[in-house]
């Protein structure tokens, strides 16, 4: 049977001896991503800015794109345009206008380039408060997940294990969140989604890695801590690259493919994919030999033959 592994078997990478350089890297990003955050502040989407949102449906299936551009060439701002429910049915958010222009103007010209036939079933103003409230909501929600994965792994293995973990974390989150500062990308509601599942799948890859550690603490009781977990992390390499060039491999796919939308959805789920992948071998496992991890060091005696 045929297996396919990006890492051979048996290899013997010193992860934990260059540990210190890829620290250093890590803590450059974050302070990096931070110093981006609070001095440039984040590229809100409508979400978090504020403006009007029409549900609407219209005659006849719309062409969304076409759609867009139309609505983008007529001086409303930003705009974002999703289907939902049924095939006619669209959600429109417009970005409200910095020179004051009113809800009604923004109504006349959103009815003039839609036509005739339309029904408006709600049109709403979300105001800069809302918006607030939304950063808010996206702070507590990325925190409470963390101390979650932290009581999580701190049950499931030790207090260590879990200090590391969250460590992990707290990198990629952060990194994700510079991402959206650093470059032009707009970071709306799904932005948060983005962030969510960045730290979903790196907190299963050091989970794994830290089965592996768990198991070899006890299999190889005479074995430095430092052999053991590069060996732990040596053991469980292939299975780490394999699962996130596969999962990159399907992201990328939504973003080539799966227009505008998604598109900027996928792609800090692919950047995100690649940094908990980082953090998990060059993070969360390292780090343990700074924690005195304990260790049961009494060899089991074996029963003398009876008889």
């Amino acid at each position: 049977m045929f297996r396919l592994h990006l890492i051979p078997y048996g290899t013997k990478i010193d992860f934990v001896g260059k540990s210190k350089y890829f620290f250093t890297l890590g803590i450059l990003a974050v302070m990096t991503s931070l110093a981006f955050i609070f001095f440039k502040g984040m590229n809100y989407g409508i979400d978090f800015k504020g403006g009007y949102i029409f549900e609407v449906t219209m005659p006849e299936v719309p062409d969304v794109q076409s759609l867009r551009e139309k609505l983008g060439s007529v001086g409303l701002g930003e705009v974002a345009i999703q289907q939902f429910g049924a095939e006619k049915d669209l959600m429109i958010k417009l970005e409200k206008s910095e020179e004051g222009k009113g809800q009604a103007l923004a109504i006349q010209k959103v009815k003039d380039t839609l036509g005739s036939g339309v029904i408006y079933k709600k049109v709403e103003t979300v105001g800069p408060k809302v918006g607030s409230e939304l950063v808010s909501n996206a702070i507590k929600a990325v925190t409470f997940a963390l101390i979650a994965m932290l009581l999580y792994i701190a049950v499931r293995f030790e207090w260590q294990f879990g200090v590391c973990a969250v460590a992990a974390l707290f990198h990629d989150c952060a990194i994700i969140f510079g991402l959206f500062s650093i470059f032009p990308l707009e970071f709306s509601e799904t932005s948060i989604t983005a962030v969510l599942l960045t730290a979903s799948y790196s907190i299963n890859d050091t989970v794994v890695i830290f089965d592996r550690i768990r198991e070899n603490l006890k299999r190889h009781k005479k074995l430095g801590l430092k052999e053991l977990i590069n060996l732990s992390l040596n053991e469980t390499l292939s299975r780490t690259t394999l699962t996130a060039t596969t999962t990159i491999l399907a992201v990328l796919a939504l973003y080539l493919f799966g227009g505008k939308i998604i598109a900027a959805l996928a792609l800090p789920i692919m950047v995100g994919i690649m940094i908990g992948t980082f953090s998990s071998i060059f993070v969360a496992s390292p780090l343990l030999m700074y924690l005195n991890i304990k260790r049961d060091t009494e060899v089991t005696p074996v029963p003398a033959n009876i008889g």
